[in-house]
């Protein structure tokens, strides 16, 4: 197995789009082992975590997803990666890049200069974020699962829809 993937998917969410305890179901990583099934329905859960929200949850317009789809490039550019595919929903966005820095450091620039990126063009209410906390990186070892997570990604752009 070579040292470094080839790839890495990140994944992070819209700030206030997937709550704990709604109907989608969530993973708790306080709660949830990996395997375990995702935590289901639970209003009570749900209507707490709303209450926790400093702001309203964001919903990207069409026009915003696009934006951020068309900037990703650049983006990756500037940190020095290589860019594979992107896509923007309604709740998160998807990043498919190459590179050989820390990807837990890569989705949190990335995070940062898309919501500037954003910001210059949509601002905000002061101090308020595009983006929930944290998020998701999965390496990519092998061409097929590259090749996969590639295709799944092109589905979702919003320039295709």
């Amino acid at each position: 197995m070579p040292d470094q993937p080839l790839a890495y998917h990140i994944t992070f969410g819209m700030y206030g789009s997937r709550l704990h305890g709604d109907a989608r179901g969530t993973v708790d990583r306080s709660m949830n082992k990996p395997g375990d099934p995702i935590i289901g329905r639970d209003t009570d859960w749900e209507q707490i975590e709303r209450s926790l929200l400093r702001f309203p949850p964001v919903v990207p317009t069409s026009q915003q997803r696009q934006f951020a789809e068309s900037i990703i490039p650049s983006i990756c550019n500037r940190g020095g990666w290589q860019f594979h595919t992107c896509a923007a929903q309604d709740d998160h966005v998807h990043a498919l890049l190459t590179t050989t820095a820390d990807a837990k450091t890569v989705r949190r620039l990335l995070k940062r200069w898309l919501g500037q990126a954003l910001s210059e063009r949509w601002p905000l209410l002061p101090d308020a974020t595009w983006w929930a906390e944290g998020g998701s990186v999965k390496w990519i070892w092998d061409q097929q699962y590259f090749e996969n997570v590639f295709s799944y990604i092109e589905r979702q752009r919003t320039q295709l829809a």
